[in-house]
Order: structure tokens, then sequence, then C-alpha cells
């Protein structure tokens, strides 16, 4: 047999055994891409998130916000309500007008801002900064502000957590509680003094004195800026910045003095 026939056998088999072993070609099914969590707005009534589930924003104008645990959701705006985050939820920014905003433990969320009601955060907590001009504001255990702490008329107390921006207030006491940790300053601002959060509201004419302390094994580590008279206790086992306007009172038990 010549050797052209040869050549040309050997080919055609090659081809006839791989056309019988192939893989036929499959096309890959289409799968569409989840649908994002619907957002929730109203106008009267409250919102409820279960449990677990997840949402998008949620809005309302008269009527309170409840996020259960572990539940995750978009931005929470409030008018007229109040505002609750149950354990291990994950939300967006937190708002409200006329309400409080308390969180349960192990919460993550963005700024949190109130014009009047408190703010209270449960252990273990993070959020980015926290605002308020009429109302308490209390981070419990193990918190974490990745910014500032501001009020107006408010007070401000903080447990052994840590802030990583300022402290900051016109007319409210503040107490850097034990084992707390503050990296910015801390500062006291004259009456009347009400920077973008009081243009809601004004302060007194005649704001009581605040009370400062400065709590066991606490540390502040910016300056301390008082450009109003306060009342200033820090415990001998903490550490703070240099410290203007105000005397410290040294005190070394578990509570600073009355007066």
């Amino acid at each position: 047999m010549r050797p052209f026939t040869v050549a040309l056998l050997a080919v055609s088999l090659a081809a006839a055994l791989a056309s019988t072993t192939a893989t036929p070609r499959t096309t890959a099914p289409t799968v569409a891409a989840p649908a994002a969590p619907a957002a929730i707005s109203r106008i009267n009534g409250g919102i409820e998130i279960e449990d677990e589930q997840h949402a998008g924003s949620l809005s309302t104008v008269n009527g309170r916000i409840r996020v259960g645990a572990k539940a995750r959701t978009g931005d929470i705006e409030a008018v007229n309500g109040g505002i609750y985050i149950g354990d291990g939820a994950r939300v967006g920014a937190v708002e409200t007008v006329n309400g409080r905003v308390r969180m349960g433990k192990a919460v993550r969320a963005g700024a949190i801002e109130v014009v009047n009601g408190g703010i209270r955060l449960g252990r273990n907590c993070r959020v980015r900064r926290i605002g308020t001009v009429s109302g308490q504001v209390f981070v419990d255990h193990d918190g974490h502000v990745a910014g500032d702490i501001k009020t107006v008329n408010g007070s401000i107390g903080i447990v052994a957590s840590r802030v990583d921006g300022d402290v900051d207030t016109v007319a409210g006491d503040i107490t850097i509680g034990i084992g707390s940790h503050v990296q910015g300053g801390l500062r006291v601002r004259p009456p009347g003094h009400h920077g973008l959060l009081g243009r809601l509201m004004p302060v007194s004419t005649k704001p009581p004195t605040p009370r400062i302390i400065i709590g066991p094994d606490a540390v502040v580590e910016g300056p301390l800026l008082f450009e109003r008279e306060v009342r200033l206790f820090v415990h001998a086992s903490a550490r703070t910045g240099p410290i203007t306007g105000a005397t410290a009172v040294p005190f070394d038990g578990p509570r600073p003095p009355q007066d």
C-alpha cells in the first residue's frame, strides 16, 4: 500500500474515533441574580422585621420600627417613633427625630442620629458614630464607636468601651467609665454653640454645670478642652492628654466625690 494511502487511512480512523468519544457540548443554564431585599416605607404605622429576616431600607413617619435578632436591613429612618434593634442584627444608618434608639447585644450599624431621644447600645455593639441633640447616650461593655460621640443637651456614658474619635457636648455630663479608651479628645463647648445638631433645638440660656468623670483605668489620649465651667474628676489610675480650662479633682475610690 502506498505511503500516502496509509497516512490518509490513519487520519480518517483518528477522526472517526474522536467523533465517537467526544463529549457533546452543552450550554450552561442561566441563573438569575438574587433580587435585592425590598424597601419598606410607610406614613402611618410601625414596621417589624422578624428574627433573621432580610429587608432593604426601612422608613416610617408615625410609628416605631423593630428589627429582630440576627436580621439584616438597610438604613432605618423614623420621624415620630422609637427604633429597636435586636441582638446580632446588621443594619445601615439609624435616624429618628422623636424617639429613642435601643440596641441589643452584638449589633452592627452605621451612624446613629437622634434629635429628641436617647441612644442606648448593648454589649459588644459596633457603630460608625453617634449624635443626639436632647437625650442620653450610653455604650455598654465592649462597645466600639468608630467615630465621634456628640450631644447638645444629653449626658454621655461609656463603660469598658472604645471610641476612635472625640467625645463632645455642650450641656451634658460625661462619664468615661472603667476601662474605657477614647483615642481622640474630650470637649465641652460653651452654651450657645450648637453646631449642626443643635440647629434643631436651642440650648437653655443657663444650663447646669456639666460633671465630667474619667474613671478607673480609663484613657483619653487626646486633649481635654473645656470652654465653659465644669466639674472634672479624674481617677488616680486614669490617663489623659493635656487639660485646658478646668482643674482636675483626683479620686481613688470606685466613685468620685459628689461635690
